[in-house]
């Protein structure tokens, strides 16, 4: 997919030269469906809790909406919780139990790690995937010693696109009487995500990974699970999280939510773009190392490690030939920083990984124009290094 990038020292913020777009994991590109229902919800004036007409049009709209990501997650509408994104959805699983120790693992998405700096980490071995044994090892100690344990497991890394095991993670915590929580933001609409068959007590999704809109995400809660709400100051989401609900958002939500389901028909197509991506490349650059490759991945996520070049310079690069990628994780301010998932993984020259993510509009075409400038910039690089050699 092509889109246009805007000059942001330009009042004006008129469009610069068409990029092809493979950011997926950071943000999809605002699909149709969602900018339409959120054109026609702001012709609905009142707020959700009130009582008269134009009220209760705003209650049906979250409503809708509730119903519409409950049966995605095949979960229930009375325990959706409408947050401002998956950072907030992953800080009120993580922080709205009480008296529980955490686990988690260090790939985890910052918004998990930071919530809670006081968890304890679960290994995971050379591809990123939690070690069970190690897993069950601390769920036994922790059950001797009487505590409560929340586990806290991502289905997919942002990342690698690395899949964890979820269900067995649950299985296990189940036998040890702790609850389970999942981060699927990145999972979601790519690849199949239930929570009855995750068997797990919570899931954090966000909207603008499925080409909603930003700030507005949600949490889905399991029978049973009592939350001590994080932001209060109001009875919205049956007095689980306060403020007035984000009524445009959640209209977006819901209409990007319907289409990702749909959506996943297309995944074997995304899967082949993808292979076809990584094979290209490592056959013109044996040293390139790709992260988690040897474990199930997401289909529309790789990445690269190219030793030697910053990951950083990769990125801008890229972007003067005209291709929007990452460098690790773009939930950081702009900041390029090296990857704390690849450095648990126990990779080397994790500074030099860029990851590349493909989305339902990603084209041949696209993949194509990436392979050639990614080739030129290791020619080039290649070049210049022989030339400080000689």
């Amino acid at each position: 997919m092509r889109i246009g990038t805007a000059d942001a020292n330009k009042d004006d913020f008129k469009l610069m030269t068409d990029q092809v777009y493979l950011d997926y994991n950071a943000s999809a590109p605002l699909c149709s469906e969602a900018q339409q229902a959120m054109i026609a919800a702001m012709d609905i004036t009142g707020n959700p809790s009130s009582v008269h007409a134009s009220g209760r049009a705003a209650r049906k709209i979250v409503d809708h909406a509730r119903r519409t990501i409950a049966d995605l997650l095949g979960g229930d509408p009375e325990r959706v919780i409408f947050t401002s994104g998956g950072t907030e959805a992953n800080n009120l699983a993580l922080n709205g139990l009480e008296d529980v120790t955490v686990f988690t693992s260090g790939v985890e998405h910052p918004s998990v790690i930071e919530a809670r700096s006081d968890a304890k980490r679960i290994p995971v071995d050379g591809d990123g995937v939690i070690d069970l044994t190690a897993l069950e090892a601390m769920l036994k100690d922790a059950s001797q010693k009487g505590e409560k344990v929340l586990v806290s497991v991502m289905l997919a890394n942002n990342e690698t696109g690395v899949i964890q095991p979820v269900a067995k993670v649950a299985l296990l915590a189940r036998e040890y009487g702790a609850k389970v929580h999942c981060d699927a933001v990145q999972a979601l609409g790519r690849t199949t995500l239930d929570m009855g068959r995750l068997l797990v007590d919570m899931v954090s999704i966000s909207a603008h990974k499925i080409g909603g809109p930003k700030g507005i995400g949600a949490l889905a809660i399991a029978p049973g699970v009592m939350l001590v709400p994080q932001i209060r100051g109001g009875g919205q989401e049956k007095y689980r999280r306060g403020g007035t609900e984000n009524v445009l958002g959640i209209a977006g939500f819901a209409a990007a939510a319907q289409r990702a389901e749909t959506g996943m028909a297309k995944m074997t197509e995304i899967a082949a773009k993808r292979d076809r991506l990584e094979t290209e490349l490592a056959s013109e650059a044996p040293e390139l190392v790709i992260a988690g490759k040897g474990t199930e991945r997401l289909v529309n996520t790789s990445c690269l490690i190219l030793p030697g070049m910053p990951g950083e310079t990769q990125v801008m690069a890229l972007d003067l030939g005209g291709v929007a990628i990452s460098s690790g994780s773009a939930c950081s301010s702009g900041k390029v920083r090296e990857s704390h998932v690849l450095k648990e993984m126990g990779l080397s020259d994790t500074g030099s990984a860029i990851r590349v993510s493909l989305g339902l509009e990603t084209t041949d075409e696209d993949i194509d124009t990436f392979v050639r400038v990614w080739s030129r910039m290791r020619g080039n690089a290649a070049r210049k290094k022989a030339r400080h050699a000689a």
